[in-house]
């Protein structure tokens, strides 16, 4: 199977308090054609960095790539002038980005914004755009599309606005789609209409899609495979039964513990001891040491690397073996 995306060995920093901060180490991650592979990790891990990284929107300065390639359809995009790089931004790879409402631009009608993509990059007439922004507002779900591409996003709920936000992306069918936390904020109801839809885009026009989230549910609705990262790193990659059914680093043990379980009501969630540390202070060696229940001296040393410990299931933890089996 073609890999659409390929992020190598990705290395970013940060300029903080005049020094530079790595925030993203030596970070692979391969999205095959017409996959949903997913990057799970908690707030400050260095998700939404990677993912801006592929988009070429990390501010700089502060921020910079310091090593590694992003590999898109076999150019590096991290090689191409900006002219360049804004002809697939928007076109080619398009991102849903955190809460929509402040995303969209309050002054200007949806329908004019979800255009704005297709003005920019395909140059069709205006009659035509107005008929493929209504034929994306009726493919994501939003009724009356006619009436509701006139509104200012103060006028949609947030579910709307998260629909326009969907449309948006896929107004000039990208090859691949990066969806940051494309739930957040929206209820229960609300997001699993939302995923769904991302699936059936998925599906009728054949993208690939990167899922940016914390919530390992969304991972199991709608995701192939599963990058768990942690304080900059990858620790545990595998397909999504493989993570749920044999996790085998303690920090993907311990995101799995904390779900609820409505079969098992009187269990207590299991919380992972401390915080995630700031990028100034991540621990030499094994970044999760400090929080760690498995934690051995050889962690406090060595760096583990990212090993396969089963065909296609990769971790980053000496005593992988030791966790996947429950010992």
């Amino acid at each position: 199977m073609k890999n659409i995306l390929e992020i190598r060995n990705l290395r970013i920093s940060f300029t903080i308090e005049k020094k530079p901060v790595e925030v993203v180490s030596d970070t692979s991650i391969t999205i095959p054609e017409g996959k949903v592979i997913g990057v799970v990790g908690e707030s400050g891990c260095g998700k939404t960095v990677t993912a801006l990284s592929v988009m070429r929107l990390i501010p700089d300065p502060p921020g910079k790539i310091t090593k590694g390639e992003i590999i898109f359809d076999g150019a590096n995009l991290l090689e191409l002038s900006e002219s360049d790089m804004r002809s697939i931004r928007g076109n080619r790879i398009s991102m849903i980005f955190q809460e929509p409402i402040s995303s969209l631009n309050p002054v200007f009608p949806v329908g004019d914004q979800i255009g704005e993509a297709l003005r920019t990059h395909l140059r069709v007439s205006k009659s035509e755009e107005r008929e493929r922004v209504i034929e994306m507002l009726k493919l994501v779900g939003i009724p009356a599309p006619e009436e509701r591409l006139k509104n200012y996003p103060h006028e949609l709920s947030g579910g709307m606005c998260q629909r326009v936000m969907i449309a948006m992306a896929l107004i000039c069918r990208p090859q691949l789609l990066i969806a940051d936390e494309p739930t957040t904020a929206l209820d229960v109801t609300i997001q699993a209409g939302i995923l769904e839809l991302i699936n059936d885009l998925r599906e009728k026009f054949g993208m690939s899609v990167l899922l940016i989230t914390h919530d390992l549910g969304i991972i199991a609705e709608i995701a192939d495979e599963v990058y768990i990262m942690y304080a900059g790193k990858v620790v545990e990659h595998s397909s999504v039964k493989g993570i749920f059914e044999r996790s085998s680093h303690p920090y993907t043990k311990g995101l799995l513990n904390s779900i609820p379980d409505m079969r098992e009501r009187k269990r207590a969630l299991s919380a992972i001891p401390g915080n995630i540390p700031s990028p100034k202070d991540f621990p030499t060696a094994c970044r999760f040491q400090n929080r760690c229940p498995y934690v051995i001296e050889e962690c406090r040393i060595n760096e583990p690397p990212l090993r396969e410990i089963m065909p296609g299931h990769h971790t980053a933890c000496f005593r992988a073996e030791e966790v996947g089996s429950g010992a």
